[in-house]
This record gives C-alpha cells, sequence and structure tokens, in this order.
C-alpha cells in the first residue's frame, strides 16, 4: 500500500489499471447471469495485464435480482470466475460503479491489494421501462408502473419550460453521437413528447469490469495508472414533487467533494446520461470546463447497459488515462428514477500529479 512519489493526500493511491466490457448488444442470446458477457471480459483482463485469477484479491459484483427475473441472480454469474480456489467475494444489487467503489474501499482499508468489480445485465429478457419503474415510491408511484420514458419525459419538459434548455441543445448532444445535424434531429417525430428516438438510450446487453491495484501492484502492472484522486456518491430524495427536476444537487455535492478544490478543467469527462437533457443537468452540475471533451466513448446514448452503464463510464475515463489521451478526467454513474442517486470520480495520471493538475 506504498504512496512513495505520490503527493500527500487524504486518499489512499489507488488506481485503476485495466477494463473490459461486451459488446453492447440491443438483444444477446446469453442467459441472464451474464456469465456468456463476463468469461471474455476476464479473460481479456488476464491478458492485458499478465495476471491470472487467483492474482485477483477480492470480487465485487453489481446487478439486479428484477432485471434477471430471479433472486440471487448474481451467485450464478460467479461462473464466470470459477469456484475453485475459493474467492473473496461480495455483491451489490446497483450498477457495477457501486461495486467498484466497494472494492476501492476494500483496497484502502490495507486488506487487499488487487481488486476487480464488474456489472452486468440482460435488458432484453423483459420490458425495461416497466421494471425500471420498481425503483419508484412503492405507495404513491410504483401502482402507476409510469414507464422510464414517460418520466425522463416530464423532466425534459419541466427544463424546457423553466428555460434550463431547449429543444436545440438536447439534440446537440444527440448530435455528437449520431453525426447527424442538430435541425435533421429536430425534424423528428416524437416518441415521448417532448423526447425523439434519438434523445433516449436504447437499451442493450452487456457486461463490464473493472480492476483496481494499490500503489505498488499498479505501478508493477501497468506503465501509466489511472490514479483515483476523488470519490463521492450522493443522493436525493425519491419524491418527485420535492426536489427540482432540472437540478442535480446530489451530483453538485458529489463533485464538490470529489474535485475538492482541484481544477474541474478536466480532459475527459465520461458522464452516464439515458437521456440527452441529462447530459445537459450533470454537465451543468458537475462545473466542467469548456475544453473537456465529454464521452468520447459515446456514453450511454450508444447503449444503455443497464447496471454496467455506470461501470463502462469509469473504465473508459481511466482508459483515457491508461493509453496516454488523457491526464485527468472525470467520471459519474447514477442509479435511480431521474438522477435520484449521482457518483462522481475523478482521476489523473501521474504526470498530472507529479504537476499538480486535478
Amino acid at each position: 500500500m506504498s504512496s512513495s512519489n505520490l503527493p500527500a493526500s487524504s486518499l489512499p493511491s489507488i488506481a485503476v489499471v485495466g477494463f473490459a466490457h461486451s459488446t453492447n448488444d440491443p438483444a444477446s442470446t446469453g442467459t441472464t447471469n451474464g456469465v456468456e458477457m463476463l468469461v471474455p471480459c476476464f479473460q481479456q483482463l488476464y491478458a492485458d495485464l499478465g495476471i491470472s485469477r487467483t492474482d485477483i484479491d477480492f470480487w465485487c459484483s453489481g446487478s439486479s435480482d428484477y432485471l434477471a427475473g430471479r433472486a440471487f441472480s448474481f451467485i450464478s454469474a460467479i461462473d464466470a470466475i470459477g469456484a475453485v480456489p475459493p474467492i473473496n467475494e461480495s455483491h451489490v444489487e446497483m450498477d457495477g460503479a457501486w461495486a467498484l467503489y466497494e472494492a476501492w474501499i476494500k483496497i484502502a482499508t490495507g486488506e487487499v491489494d488487487v481488486a476487480l468489480a464488474y456489472g452486468f445485465g440482460k435488458a432484453s429478457a423483459g420490458h425495461s421501462d416497466r421494471t425500471l419503474a420498481l425503483q419508484t415510491d412503492p405507495y404513491t408511484v410504483l401502482p402507476l408502473f409510469p414507464d422510464a420514458r414517460s418520466l425522463a419525459g416530464l423532466q425534459a419538459r419541466a427544463g424546457l419550460e423553466s428555460g434550463a434548455w431547449t429543444e436545440a441543445d438536447m439534440a446537440a448532444v444527440a448530435a455528437r453521437t449520431t453525426g447527424a445535424s442538430v435541425d435533421e434531429l429536430l425534424a423528428a417525430d416524437y416518441v415521448a413528447d417532448p423526447l425523439r428516438a434519438h434523445d433516449i438510450a436504447p437499451y442493450t446487453d452487456a457486461g463490464a469490469a473493472v480492476i483496481l491495484a494499490s500503489a505498488d501492484r499498479a505501478r508493477e502492472l501497468v506503465e501509466n495508472p489511472a490514479w483515483i484522486t476523488g470519490w463521492d456518491h450522493r443522493l436525493d430524495t425519491p419524491n418527485f414533487g420535492a426536489r427540482d427536476l432540472t437540478r442535480s444537487p446530489s451530483t453538485a455535492l458529489a463533485a464538490d467533494r470529489a474535485f475538492d478544490g482541484r481544477s474541474r478543467d478536466v480532459d475527459v469527462a465520461e458522464i452516464y446520461a439515458p437521456y440527452t437533457h441529462q447530459e445537459l443537468i450533470v454537465k451543468r452540475e458537475l462545473g466542467l470546463g469548456e475544453r473537456t471533451r465529454i464521452n468520447p466513448s459515446g456514453g450511454a446514448l450508444t447503449g444503455h447497459s443497464l447496471f454496467s452503464a455506470g461501470l463502462q463510464r469509469i473504465g473508459y475515463a481511466a482508459h483515457e488515462i491508461l493509453t496516454g489521451a488523457a491526464d485527468t478526467a472525470v467520471a459519474h454513474a447514477t442509479s435511480g428514477p431521474l438522477l435520484q442517486q449521482n457518483m462522481v470520480v475523478t482521476l489523473a495520471s501521474q504526470k498530472a500529479l507529479a504537476g499538480g493538475e486535478n
């Protein structure tokens, strides 16, 4: 757990050293336990880092029994790891980004040096818009079974009527991903007024995995670790009528804690936004600089992989640093209806840390 050559910090010296994900598939033929998605991810990480399964000290998964349609579905996913020899394992009923947080804590406490977190989901196995209604208040909202895109449409309409954004602003977010012009996108029909098809991320089946390592192990495994410089997650009330849906106070607070006074003019930001207007909300709350490249991966709009999309955002942000394409990055993950829970992770290269950046 040595932190030699790293600036003094209240955080332990832990880095992302590997990231792999499966294809964001609109409808995969695999089972809902994620094994078919995860095995290639794990094999890729072993090969990239020159390690084996037994080099992983701790495993943590993120998934949903509701999405899988059966209880304790994460147990079956362990087949992708292998049961012999026994492993040190845990699970969260959340996006894999929250599994990664638990893995980070495990290293921070000094219990382990290398941890792998993974997330998976097979959205095509059911009606995801309706399944996500199970996250809403069980007494006042769930009985209505509001589908996710209808709720997002209400949020988008609130922003339009308040002047927080325009339909052209929303289309500009989609244009960056689709390659179409804003005018072309605005000519499309509504599918959940005021949302058009390009405003809504398509659900996909996918899995992803990220490996964290303590300082000494990180330097042994990769040339340019993506050092974690800040991490925080917060939540807002689930009561839609008790909060301004055009803002995200939990994102703002998490960002304040994660950046901790450091520059927000980072090279890259990976934002988990299943709807175009939600990217506008999160970007504002993160307080990003104008030069920041947003979602160079394409973001969730290229594939809304439930329960791994947030982990992918962290993985993609780290990948930019691992490959030398960026020196500073921020990743955002969300869970719950209408940006109810939000996580912010800041990362930096050794070069940026040595130069006092971020």
